[in-house]
């Protein structure tokens, strides 16, 4: 049996470039993936994400808008404990939702506003709450945004950058070429 990865689109649609996530998995979704891989569109529900990796993955690749101080359109990849002296997850994002903790308290927890490191840090505690074991690699595909601000549908450069975000998705779950004919499409799942 193949090692299970978990494909996750984070991201809210109505911030222009911070949909780069979502738009991202759904191209994605059209192509022809590896046995054991799942590509979900979680969006803004964090919450949902941190619960999903209960049921055991291998490997986590999230996919985000990452402002990083690049040129808008810039692809990362990023493996998330391989940040100098960061935990898991602190490398995908701008830290929203960990506003308010101090020493010694956890993530403020806001379910339609918890970026990548508060999902990984749920996780982490939800893990030693059940026993479950965390995914063992997170990567982060990440695109740096022009544009977060109210509306919907990504800027030109970060629109361009989808096809070779999915390219690399691709590239990185070794699955067949988006070329290739014959193979069964998988469906795009959104939690509910």
């Amino acid at each position: 049996m193949s090692p299970k990865v978990l494909v996750a689109g984070i991201g809210n649609v109505f911030l222009g470039d911070d949909g780069f996530g979502v738009e991202a998995v759904r191209a994605l979704s059209a192509h022809p993936l590896p046995d054991g891989v799942e590509v979900v569109d979680f969006g803004v529900r964090g919450v949902h994400l941190a619960y999903q990796l209960l049921d055991g993955y291998d490997t986590l690749v999230l996919v985000d808008a990452t402002a990083r101080g690049g040129a808008p359109g810039t692809l990362y990849l990023i493996e998330a404990e391989a940040e100098a002296g960061a935990p898991a997850g602190a490398a995908a994002g701008a830290g929203a939702g960990t506003q308010g903790a101090g020493p010694g308290e956890g993530p403020v927890l806001d379910g339609h506003h918890m970026s990548p490191d508060t999902v990984l840090a749920l996780l982490g505690a939800l893990c030693a709450g059940t026993g479950a074991t965390p995914p063992r690699r997170t990567l982060v595909l990440g695109c740096e945004p022009a544009c977060v601000e109210e509306g919907i549908g990504l800027s030109a450069p970060v629109a361009a950058a989808v096809p070779e975000a999915v390219r690399m998705a691709l590239d990185l779950l070794d699955g067949p070429a988006p070329d290739e004919a014959g193979a069964p499409r998988r469906e795009l799942r959104r939690t509910p």
